[in-house]
């Protein structure tokens, strides 16, 4: 299993003092936060993408191949690919040329994006929002598996005769996760393709991340990709620790009541209790994580929310060294003891080039197979 981090990148104002980042200064806080993860021995880094004020990473690549070059072992990810505004030949491109750098850790999660304007400064309409999805994913499937590709469409000027550069690594695409808050047709979709499925996991109450999983993972079984606890399923979750739950609470009630997200709303207990939001000691965290395994079944990856809010970076820096030191090995342990032997693991470069070549060498043999009977 995965356990890693991921940032929306907002720009937001320290509500105890008043001060709001630079750009920059956000930006060199993300790469040190990357780095950090590494450090303390977590698996992944994923940013968002936006492209809108107050948030700061509308060029994912940019930022995880920097990332890339001052780490030699974390998975690098986004947190949302827009699939919608984006062209798929310059995704295509883009995360190719990123897994060659990287040395192939890299995989990306795509999703709509839930910011209304963006659709029309990219040409979009966002009442397309789901055709562009699934029109735009087909495409991008193809670009990466196929060394010519002729496309026509109903979003974009065709293709003749094109190939994407540079081709996937090893001839293997980064691995694919849709991600979703409330699509209940991008999880069929990535049933459909056999890719993972990631569920956000902050703003809804479990029930909701239950329906979500338990639709995908029954498509998944549907379209013949394995049984329906073998899908490849990943959650978003937030915390805030302290050793003393007591000092948590009080630290981290000023920066949840001003969030730009979910402040001036419900309280911090009600939110709390309504979703994984959890504000505590290390030991509540891995407690409350513990119990996801318990609505979405065995899972492969989990990421953690751990800057947002206008966090200054020191205690972002604290919360990753209590992550990794106290909360992380005892999840690995726990979650590892209780997953049945057939439930696969988290997705890797090696792991899909290992899976590619054991295809071939079956379909090889398949081939002689028939050839001999033919005789």
């Amino acid at each position: 299993m995965q356990f890693g981090v991921f940032t929306v990148g907002d720009v937001t104002v320290d509500p105890t003092n008043g001060r709001e980042p630079t750009e920059r200064e956000r930006i060199k806080a993300m790469v040190t936060i990357a780095l950090k993860a590494e450090e303390v021995g977590l698996d992944v880094f994923a940013t968002g993408e936006h492209h809108n004020p107050p948030f700061v990473p509308s060029s994912p690549t940019t930022m995880l191949g920097f990332v890339a070059a001052r780490t030699s072992r974390l998975l690098l990810s986004t947190a949302t690919t827009l699939i919608t505004t984006n062209d798929p030949v310059k995704i295509a491109e883009d995360y190719a040329m990123l897994q060659h750098l990287a040395d192939g850790r890299v995989d990306l999660m795509l999703g709509r994006g839930n910011t209304g304007p963006v659709y029309p400064w990219f040409g979009q309409d966002i009442r397309n929002g789901i055709p562009l999805t699934i029109e735009n994913y087909d495409l991008l499937r193809r670009l990466w598996r196929e060394d010519v590709v002729d496309w026509s469409g109903r979003f974009r000027t065709p293709l003749q005769g094109f190939t994407s550069t540079p081709r996937p690594l090893d001839g293997v695409p980064p691995f694919v996760w849709h991600g979703s808050i409330r699509s209940p047709e991008v999880a069929e979709q990535a049933a459909y393709y056999g890719d993972g499925f990631f569920a956000n996991h902050i703003f809804w109450p479990k029930e909701h991340t239950q329906r979500m999983v338990g639709l995908y993972r029954e498509r998944f079984a549907h379209y013949g990709h394995g049984s329906a606890d073998q899908a490849i399923v990943g959650l978003g979750g937030q915390v805030f620790m302290r050793r003393n739950s007591q000092d948590a609470v009080r630290e981290f009630r000023p920066y949840f009541d001003n969030a730009p997200v979910y402040g001036h709303g419900p309280s911090l207990e009600e939110f709390t209790a309504q979703t994984p939001l959890t504000v505590g000691s290390p030991q509540q965290v891995i407690d409350r994580t513990l119990t996801f395994r318990e609505y979405v079944g065995d899972y492969q990856r989990q990421l953690f929310l751990l800057d947002h809010a206008g966090l200054p970076l020191k205690t972002v820096l604290e919360q990753l060294d209590l992550l990794g030191e106290e909360v992380v090995p005892v999840l690995r342990r726990e979650l590892a003891a209780a997953r049945p032997a057939h439930v696969p693991d988290a997705p890797t470069h090696a792991s899909l080039v290992a899976r590619q070549a054991t295809a071939a060498e079956t379909a090889d043999a398949g081939a002689g197979e028939q050839a001999t009977a033919g005789v």
